[in-house]
């Protein structure tokens, strides 16, 4: 029971600390001013008709698609989902209030590049310990469940309606936006199966520590020959 307790916190620990290092890697985009990935573009252009703040937005955009993906798969979600759309909606406010664009062009490519990759981490350690998709994926695999189309197909679809409509809003569409939609996917690509196994060795690490009351114990007889005691 000790074991199982100590695994259901690293998992939920690496879950949360993943959440607010993808939460700091989209305000780094965000504040790169060069465009951001298609749910921010739709984000920061609800938030430019309607006000409210960024984060404000991703909370109430994720509550609308967790709605959608229940009536869809006639399933409750995963309690995961519920953190992720809180919990980044929280961080970016927080980071993207902290954090100013640099001034010079340089300053900024480099703040894109940064987030991406941030992101890409962040996104390898919150799903590495499998708390559960955020609402975004939820929806992504409610409709291929219903409809049979394959995965890359209703994600690509699904970006491209959103990165329309936050356009038609106002929200920034330019390099950073193309960068990010061609290359996440490769940085994911690399950074999920680092953080999937330094996740495992480390819960594995923290519940597997040796007990000296569980081993073998070692004594010697009187001629001096050991022999093991259970």
């Amino acid at each position: 029971m000790e074991v199982r307790t100590k695994r259901f916190l690293l998992r939920w620990l690496f879950f949360m600390v993943g959440l607010i290092i993808m939460s700091f890697g989209i305000a780094l985009l965000i504040k790169a001013d060069l465009g951001s990935a298609p749910w921010d573009v739709l984000h920061i252009g609800l938030q430019l008709q309607f006000g409210l703040t960024i984060g404000t937005w991703t909370v109430i955009a994720g509550f609308f698609i967790i709605v959608l993906s229940t009536l869809l798969t006639k399933e409750w979600p995963q309690a995961g989902a519920f953190i992720n759309m809180v919990l980044v909606g929280v961080f970016v406010d927080v980071f993207y209030f902290i954090l100013e664009t640099p001034s010079s062009l340089y300053g900024q490519f480099l703040m894109l590049f940064l987030g991406i990759i941030i992101i890409g981490y962040g996104m390898g350690l919150y799903i590495a310990p499998k708390c559960g998709a955020g609402p975004r994926d939820s929806l992504m695999l409610a409709i291929t469940q219903r409809t049979g189309w394959k995965v890359q197909w209703v994600r690509s679809g699904m970006e491209v309606i959103v990165l329309t409509v936050g356009w038609l809003l106002g929200g920034p569409v330019f390099i950073g936006t193309i960068l990010f939609s061609f290359g996440i996917g490769t940085v994911v690509g690399f950074t999920l199966p680092q953080c999937q196994q330094f996740v495992d060795r480390v819960i594995e690490r923290g519940v597997n520590n040796e007990n000296i009351d569980k081993r073998t114990l070692r004594a010697n007889d009187h001629d001096g020959i050991s022999k093991e005691v259970r």
